[in-house]
């Protein structure tokens, strides 16, 4: 690659992405929607910059002169955990910009255009066919993330540009302002509060952001057309397992209370995943020691309670 977009490139996955690549030599045109969330990356001779909103991507093939990118990545999304897994009309809207960011992929001659799934898709695949299932709100985001697949790989066929799209499960690392689970697992650690839990006895996978970085810039490099990869890691351990090595890395002492909540019925059926498709595809596989990983996080969080 020599030359890329990035939607969302200030935010926890696009920056970390852009960074990585602008370190790289390769020349990135980032979009979102203020200056100030990209400020970070102005330092770079090979970054520029587009400021616009959701509302004002059908004008990127205007804004954007270059006609020579290799890769289009879709990171840009509004709502990604807690109560805004609720706002129907928020998380419908994303699937139509989403759409639209397609649109402008083509228009701007890009290459492969690269969209950034969650590994709740595969929920949504597991229960199409069932007669009856218990949705969580969760659903509606992920309902909208697959259809926004779905409508962008018919776009992209018909039109013929490549699509290739990657279904992060649960991230965590540095400059993530999220109150997803890993972060207020380890911030109740790195404060000696008891962490109230699920049982935790099933399937569960974390990924850091080194890992990502790696996972997409490897697709948008050598992913195969049409395909959707799951990002994350090739082997998987329990819930249980993970948390509680968090724990004897960060505070030992701290107090697990396991089983303090229900469990929450996963749909994800990880026996239908094909855990090993981004390796035979591009080569990747996760690599960042999950110890060292922990402690980074740790210590920008930490910085984050000050």
């Amino acid at each position: 690659m020599k030359k890329v977009i990035i939607t969302g490139a200030g935010g926890f996955i696009g920056g970390a992405l852009a960074k990585h690549l602008l370190n790289k030599g390769v020349t990135v045109i980032g979009v979102d929607i203020s200056h100030d969330k990209m400020e970070c990356l102005t330092e770079y001779d090979n970054f520029s910059e587009i400021v616009a909103t959701f509302d004002e991507y059908k004008c990127l093939h205007k804004l954007i002169r270059d006609r020579d990118i290799d890769v289009f990545y879709h990171f840009a999304w509004q709502g990604v955990f807690g109560i805004a897994f609720q706002n129907y009309e928020m998380q419908l809207d994303n699937a139509k910009y989403s759409s639209i960011a397609v649109d402008e992929a083509i228009k701007l001659n890009v290459k492969k255009f690269v969209f950034a799934g969650t590994m709740n898709e595969y929920e949504m695949e597991n229960y199409i066919c069932c007669d009856y299932f218990e949705p969580r709100y969760t659903y509606i985001y992920s309902a909208v993330k697959q259809v926004s697949e779905a409508i962008g790989k018919t776009l992209a066929y018909n039109r013929s540009i490549e699509y290739c799209a990657g279904r992060i499960a649960m991230a965590f690392g540095e400059r993530n302002y999220s109150d997803m689970l890993p972060n207020v697992v380890m911030k109740n650690l790195l404060q000696g509060k008891p962490c109230n839990l699920i049982t935790g006895e099933g399937t569960y996978d974390m990924i850091y952001i080194d890992d990502i970085v790696d996972a997409f810039k490897a697709i948008g490099e050598y992913g195969k057309n049409m395909k959707s990869y799951y990002v994350g890691h090739r082997r998987l351990r329990t819930f249980r397992d993970l948390i509680t090595e968090i724990a004897y890395i960060l505070n030992p002492k701290c107090e697990l209370n396991f089983g303090a909540y229900p469990d929450v019925p996963s749909g994800i059926n990880y026996d239908a995943i094909d855990l090993d498709a981004l390796y035979r595809d591009t080569g990747f596989e996760c690599k960042a020691d999950f110890k060292e990983s922990i402690l980074k996080t740790a210590s920008w969080l930490q910085k984050q309670l000050c």
